[in-house]
């Protein structure tokens, strides 16, 4: 086997038609994202980001790919890879092959930690959580990294069926709430593509942030996977409003007497037939009104109208004990933080998928700083 540069964004993004398990992370424009956002939470000079595209081949076969990117923080550099390495078709359950694409990747990734004096690679696998699998990377000396750095468990729904079939194998409770916010002339979803939108997004999003206990994407971040999507037809922003009537300073009144307001927003990113709800931002000022349920219900049908076959809601927590869960290090905690969110999701039917959990290999003394530095947050996160 061999390492190359993959340059052509023609072959980069065909080989992935073949790919069996894939997400908008390994398309050809999230590598651009990267090297535009510059992949550092550090001030620098240079503020381009680096990346690297490879391709393994078998002979003249490319059986693999892996995005690389370089980050850069103050308590380190490292090698990462997300959900990576990408593999033909024919390679799932070839353990031994996959062991030995692994294997070839791992060389280059040290050089280049080693170039760029980065002090472990990370890894977050796309493959399946399964026994094998980790056994792969165990052998490599990999260990389990203290964080996660994107979901490795996620919630995804088949779309290929009618719409009334994929009504009927929702949650009861989704299905109502879904045609009760269609009859409600007070709801209004719209989708937009216009970068503007993204402020409105954003005005949502970081009030959604202490709900959920996760550590927020500033604006610039937003606008730029927008922007690095939109020439491609490939992402799109939903807004969902409520009319509400107010009941106070009737002077600040329009002439209908209501105040809109958007109480649930998304990003959707569609890319190789699935639709990715990556980003979501939504308010507990009404309770009872569903707008949310709809406007998942409308991204929905827009992904099928693209031609979509699958629609990703994106990580969700661990199907445990609703009032406690452990840990990764065994660790019983109290209730998930993304217990409610997790409860949203899967009401809309579909099913689980678990990848390998994110992996590290040490390269200095230095990672173990970093590993610390994580497993503090971690716990800060209820994780």
């Amino acid at each position: 086997m061999k390492v190359e540069e993959i340059s052509e964004k023609e072959i980069w993004e065909n080989f992935f038609l073949g790919c069996e398990e894939k997400t908008f992370l390994d398309s050809w424009n999230w590598g651009e994202f990267q090297r535009k956002m510059g992949n550092s939470t550090v001030v620098q000079k240079d503020k381009s980001g680096k990346i690297w595209r490879l391709g393994i081949y078998k002979e003249s076969d490319l059986i693999a790919v892996a995005l690389i990117i370089k980050i850069s923080a103050r308590r380190g550099t490292f090698v990462f890879c997300p959900h990576a390495p990408a593999l033909a078709k024919t390679l799932t359950n070839n353990h031994s092959l996959k062991h030995e694409v692994l294997k070839t990747l791992l060389k280059e990734l040290k050089k280049i930690a080693k170039e760029e004096n980065a002090s472990f690679v990370r890894i977050s696998p796309i493959w399946k959580n399964s026994k094998e699998n980790i056994e792969i990377f165990k052998n490599l000396s990999f260990r389990t990294a203290p964080i996660h750095m994107h979901p490795e468990l996620t919630w995804e729904l088949d779309i290929v069926p009618p719409e009334e079939e994929l009504l009927i194998k929702m949650r009861k409770t989704t299905r109502y709430l879904i045609k009760q916010a269609q009859k409600n002339k007070d709801i209004e979803i719209t989708k937009s593509t216009k970068i503007e939108d993204v402020e409105r997004f954003n005005e949502l999003y970081q009030k959604t942030v202490s709900r959920h206990h996760f550590i927020p994407f500033s604006i610039d971040y937003l606008t730029n996977e927008v922007l690095a999507f939109l020439p491609d037809n490939q992402v799109m922003i939903f807004l969902g409003k409520y009319k509400n009537p107010r009941r106070s300073a009737p002077q600040n009144l329009d002439s209908s007497g209501i105040k809109e307001e958007i109480v649930s927003a998304a990003i959707i990113i569609f890319w190789q037939g699935i639709a990715f709800y990556h980003q979501g931002a939504s308010s507990p000022k009404y309770p009872k009104i569903p707008v949310s349920y709809l406007l998942q219900w409308e991204a929905i049908k827009e992904a099928k109208k693209r031609g979509c076959n699958v629609y990703n809601f994106w990580g969700i927590a661990p199907s445990e004990n609703k009032k406690l869960h452990r840990n990764p290090f065994g660790i019983l905690r109290g209730k998930h933080p993304w217990a409610g969110l997790t409860l949203f999701k899967t009401g809309f039917g579909g099913y689980k998928k678990e990848y390998v959990r994110t992996q590290d290999l040490p390269l200095s003394s230095k990672y173990w700083l970093n590993f610390m530095v994580e497993l503090v947050r971690r716990s800060k996160r209820g994780l």
